[in-house]
This record gives C-alpha cells, structure tokens and sequence, in this order.
C-alpha cells in the first residue's frame, strides 16, 4: 500500500517532467521521419512520372491476390527517389509499373504527360525506348561477347549507325569508368564492374528516366557504394531521374526522397 502511495506520488510529481519527455520523444521521431522521407536538395517542380490511384492484382490459383492498393505519388525530373519495403511490399511491382513493363488493374501511370494504361503495346514499347532505361539486380550480359561487343548488340533496336554506337558505347564506358575493360569478356569483370556495364547499356538511349530493381543486391558494401555514387553523378550532370528499388537503409539515405511501401501501400 505504501509503495503505490509513493508511486502516485511519484507521478504527481513528475507527471510535467514526463509528458514534455513523451512529447520530445514524438517530436524527434517526426523530424527524423520528414527528415528521411523529404527531399535533401532543390527539386525540379517539373513531375515527370504521376501515379494516381494505382492497383495491381494477380490471380494465384483461384484467389486474386492485391500486390498494391491504391498508391498515388509525383516524381520530379531529375529527382533521385528510393522505392523500400519488406519484400512482397508492391516495391518491383511499382517499378515495373512505372516503366510499362506491365497494365494496371486499375489507376493510371503518366510518364511525361502520356498515360501508359491508354497506349498499345507497340506504343508503350516505342515509348519506352525513347524515355526509359532498366538496370536490374542480374546483369544479363552475354557471356560469349567482349563488354563492347554486349553494348553494340544493346544499341542495334535504337536504328543508330555503328559508328555512332561505338562513339557512344566509348563514351558511356569513359562515364560509368569501364574504358579499360571494353575489351574484357563478362567473367573477366568483377561484379560491381558488370554492373557498371548494365548501367552504361540503360544509358544507350539517352533516358530521361533510370528505373533500377536492386541494383546492388548482388554486391559488398563497397560496391554499392560506389555503384550509388555513380547514379548520382548521372543525376547530377544529365538531370536523369532515377528510381530504384532497395533494401538497404545506407542507400535509401543518400537519395533525394525515399518512399515507403507497406502492403502494397505508401506507409
């Protein structure tokens, strides 16, 4: 009985002391989240990529199963943007939306004006070429071709003569720093440098967007690190905006803006 007299005492008297500790604590925790979550530079007010009401579902067997619920966001150009969640969040699914490698079941995605879910396959390929390139976490180079050769045959769909194909490729190479190994095959090439070598082939087409899935989800620390530094100088000096998917904090941190996705919506 004493001791609970005390413990009453205690929070009487204390009681200010505590609730300003609680109301620091939440403060705290807010800015810590606004601070992650809002961009750290100035951005574009330009949104190039609108996302309104956005579903997706899959038929598995005889049940309909919901990968996102109703996600609504704007991208900015030239914004660096992180996509993170546990996995089976609607991440890759966004993505792929985003890049019109898939329809929605329902919303829209507007990439610079043109709504993906109201154009034919032909057209949103043809528009895909033109606006967007991929970067995923397997690198998919050819193993029996040289690192210039892998690039050569990426740039035969864009029409280009091959002389210009090999000005470019030499550049993208000198940018992403592979001059050395153009000549290398790909089990010649460590993995952060085939990476590397995915990423001078997503640049072939002077996107205005990179959408990447994992990208460094095959690599050490190191790696990552340096394959992350290398997306923000293709930020910085071409105005590209990028989008990856990831799982790991360090790099969700050293993007413009990182969003959330919980069951398949913004958290």
């Amino acid at each position: 009985m004493i001791a609970r007299e005390e413990g009453e005492q205690f929070l009487h008297v204390y009681k200010g002391d505590i609730e300003r500790a609680i109301a620091d604590l939440r403060r705290i925790a807010t800015e810590k989240k606004q601070q992650i979550s809002r961009p750290k530079r100035p951005i574009s007010e330009e949104v190039v990529i609108r996302v309104s009401g956005l579903t997706k579902s899959y038929s598995v067997g005889k049940q309909q199963v919901s990968a996102l619920g109703g996600v609504s966001v704007d991208i900015h150009k030239g914004e660096f943007v992180a996509l993170t969640g546990v996995s089976g969040s609607g991440k890759s699914t966004l993505l792929q939306l985003i890049g019109g490698l898939d329809k929605p079941t329902s919303g829209t995605v507007e990439v610079y004006s043109q709504n993906l879910s109201k154009l034919s396959d032909r057209h949103v390929s043809e528009f895909r070429n033109r606006t967007i390139g991929f970067i995923f976490q397997f690198f998919y180079l050819q193993p029996f071709l040289k690192l210039r050769q892998n690039l050569e045959v990426a740039g035969i769909p864009l029409r280009t003569k091959p002389v210009d194909r090999r000005k470019k490729l030499e550049s993208l190479a000198e940018v992403v720093g592979l001059s050395d190994r153009l000549d290398h095959f790909p089990k010649e090439l460590s993995g952060g440098q085939m990476q590397r070598a995915a990423i001078a082939r997503a640049l072939l087409n002077d996107p205005k967007i990179l959408l990447a899935d994992e990208p460094t989800g095959n690599l050490d620390s190191k790696n990552s690190a340096a394959i992350i530094e290398l997306f923000e100088k293709i930020r910085d000096e071409f105005g590209t905006t990028i989008i990856i998917v990831t799982h790991d904090a360090a790099i969700a941190a050293r993007a413009d803006r990182e969003i959330r996705l919980k069951d398949g919506v913004i958290a």
